[in-house]
């Protein structure tokens, strides 16, 4: 779903969505599930249009990153049988930053050497029992001491860690999340 004040270019049609009388949790029961289509509410102003979606949702905010090892290559989580990059919720008085980095070291293992600027903000929406929740998360580019031994966090339902080039990347591109992508475009791992 797209809020804009123009229409994005895409290869697939588009459909438009009318911000009055529009309820989230109604319109997020009728899509099937894994549908590709695309929606857009097409408006003068977005953040106006973007508050009045999110007054009915409880907002969790979390925090991930884009990790890169000393050999170029970045580091991919296998959950929920779609690859994902680590990323978790906020704890009580932690920043973003912060839980960035501990998000990374313990879903994977590993120690951060290093968390650079923002990479960008995604947000997505699903059920929580009977509301609606967005879940804002902020990215940040990272970078690790050589290239270590990964070791997923099986209790946050992590199947895998794995290192992956840029030219490896397919398997990821074909079966994650529509914020993924943005967050691989924003790091230069795709175009």
């Amino acid at each position: 779903m797209f809020i804009s004040d123009v229409l994005p270019e895409q290869k697939e049609k588009i459909q438009q969505l009318e911000i009055q009388d529009f309820d989230l949790k109604i319109f997020y029961k009728k899509l099937k599930n894994g549908s590709k289509k695309s929606y857009i509410f097409l408006t003068k102003s977005p953040k106006e249009t973007f508050r009045k979606l999110k007054k009915d949702c409880e907002i969790i905010k979390a925090a991930g990153g884009l990790v890169e090892s000393a050999n170029g290559n970045f580091l991919f989580i296998f959950r929920n049988k779609k690859w994902d990059l680590p990323k978790g919720k906020l704890e009580d008085d932690e920043n973003m930053k912060d839980a960035a980095v501990r998000e990374v070291e313990e879903e994977c293992g590993i120690k951060v050497l290093k968390r650079e600027g923002k990479l960008c903000k995604t947000y997505h929406v699903y059920p929580l029992g009977t509301k609606m929740v967005i879940k804002k998360t902020n990215w940040y580019k990272m970078t690790v001491k050589g290239e270590p031994k990964l070791v997923p966090q099986k209790e946050e339902g992590i199947d895998k860690a794995v290192w992956l080039h840029k030219n490896q990347v397919a398997p990821v591109v074909i079966n994650t999340y529509p914020s993924i992508m943005d967050v691989l475009k924003a790091g230069n791992v795709i175009a």
